[in-house]
Order: C-alpha cells, then structure tokens, then sequence
C-alpha cells in the first residue's frame, strides 16, 4: 500500500507542480479523489479521471524534453511507409505474399503512434498553446488510420494464402483509405513543421536587410520586460520583437488571461502555437511592437 501512495505521490507533485511534503501530497491525492465519491460520483468517472492524470503524467515530458516531438516522428515515418506498402500489396500478388502481413503489421503500429501523437500534443498544446490547423489534422488522423486498418485487416484476411486472387471492392477500397491517410499524415507533418519552424530561418540576406531597416528602433532587455508583467502594464516577447499589449489585454477574443499569461515574459511559443500563419493576428500584434530584444 505504502508504494502505491508514493507512486501517486510523485504524478500529483508533476502535475500539479507541487513543492509540499510527502504527508500532505497524500492527504491532497487521497482527499482528490475520495472527495468525488463522497458527493455521489460513479466510481468510473473517478477512474476516468485518474486515468487521464496517468496519462498526461506519461506524456508530459521525457528527461525534460515533451514526448510529443519525440513519438510524433514515429507515426508520420513508419505510419506512410507501412501504408504505401499495403497498397502495394494489394495491386502486386508477388509482393503481397511476401510482405502484407508485415505491411499490415506496420500500419497497426503505426495507427498506434498516431493515437499517442495526439494524446501527448494535447498535453503540449495545454503547455504552449495550440496550432489549430495542425491539431485538426492531428484529431482527423488516428480515425482513419483506425478505418484503414480494419479495412486492411479484413482485405488480408480475404486474400492469405491466394496469391493470384483478383482485387476486389474491398482491395480498391482499402486502396483508396490508404491514399487519404498518406495525404492526412503529409498535412499533419507539414502543419506541424510549419507552427515550429515558420519565420525562424531566415537568411543572410533577409538578414542583413532587416538589420538595416531597424537601427533606429529601441531595444529592450528582457528584464526591462519582466517589469511589465501585469495588466496595468503588459509588455511581452514574440520572436525577437517587443510589444505593449497592455490595450489589448481587455479586447483579446479568447479573453485576457491568455494574454495576461504572456506579460512579462517570452510568448513566442504560445503566440506561434495559436496563430502561426494566420494574417489578422499577426498584423494586429504588429500595430503594438515597441522595438525588438537585445
């Protein structure tokens, strides 16, 4: 009993980022949720709910580095690899003795990765935001990837053994599934590529230009900034430049806390997450620049 405790002890201290000691991180777990059933909670929703903590926990951050970057490169390599494979198989009888059970294999596991894909960008995006396009895409993935699979399944089940079988429905089928995850997982990459490294790479000469056009705007440190860190007085980073968003806080859309979360500090991530590629936000964001961070 004592190292189940401890080992809820330790997910609610990362979760909850919690500096109190052992005895009263236990009486918080234990209180969390015993609390639940007490006010007539079914017991699943409890499990549910400490499911989804285990999970976050997971899929949180590896050594200190967020586990989605690290997974997400496992589904959008081995994910269309497996599937332009089983297409293969489908349409080339020689091929398909040989590697559709493999094939097959591949797509599974690949399916799988999607599926941890999403659950742990969920986890990043409540970290530094969300890139809209890119987690549509990301929702829309692991669903048919899972119809794909099925059909595959069911496809390999029609044809083991039959080597010169003709296609079927089924096999055109499953064909086509195969080309729309191909297409999906090309989107979900390329999106999220872009909200990472859009704007970031520039070049010498892009370079050279912009330091020229701006010798005479006012550079700030970023502990200038950190003093602005309240509603009263806003200001906030965004790559590389400086910005007063103090006016803005009250006329934001998603309400002022998502702005009130970025005074004083860098929000690139949380500003390029959320509106990377996007016209409006950008050159609204650009009406309150006041110089650039040095």
């Amino acid at each position: 009993m004592e190292w189940f405790l401890r080992f809820f002890c330790r997910i609610d201290r990362r979760v909850e980022s919690s500096s109190e000691s052992d005895t009263r991180d236990i009486g918080q777990i234990i209180r969390k949720f015993l609390t639940p059933i007490s006010q007539g909670v079914r017991p699943y929703v409890i499990v549910a709910s400490l499911f989804n903590t285990v999970m976050s926990s997971l899929l949180d951050t590896i050594a200190g580095l967020p586990v989605h970057p690290l997974v997400v490169h496992f589904a959008v390599v081995l994910l269309p690899l497996a599937t332009f494979a089983l297409i293969i198989a489908i349409y080339i009888p020689r091929f398909r003795v040989r590697y559709s059970f493999a094939s097959l294999v591949g797509v599974f596991l690949g399916t799988g990765a999607s599926v941890v894909a999403k659950q742990s960008g969920e986890v990043l995006a409540a970290r530094i935001g969300t890139p809209k396009t890119h987690a549509d895409y990301g929702n829309i993935l692991p669903l048919v990837s899972a119809v794909f699979f099925a059909a595959a399944f069911l496809w390999y089940r029609s044809v083991r053994g039959k080597a010169r079988t003709s296609n079927s429905m089924l096999g055109h089928a499953t064909a086509l599934l195969g080309v729309g995850v191909l297409l999906l997982t090309f989107l979900t990459g390329h999106t999220g590529a872009e909200a990472v490294w859009k704007g970031r790479l520039v070049t010498k000469t892009s370079s050279s230009q912009s330091s020229g056009s701006t010798t005479n705007v006012k550079s700030y440190s970023l502990a200038t900034v950190s003093k602005h860190s309240s509603g009263k007085s806003c200001w906030t980073v965004i790559n590389s430049g400086v910005y007063d968003l103090t006016k803005w806080i009250n006329q934001h859309p998603g309400g002022p806390a998502v702005i009130e979360a970025i005074c004083g500090r860098d929000g690139t991530s949380a500003f390029n997450g959320q509106h990377m590629g996007q016209n409006r936000p950008e050159n609204i964001l650009a009406s309150y620049k006041i110089g650039t961070l040095g």
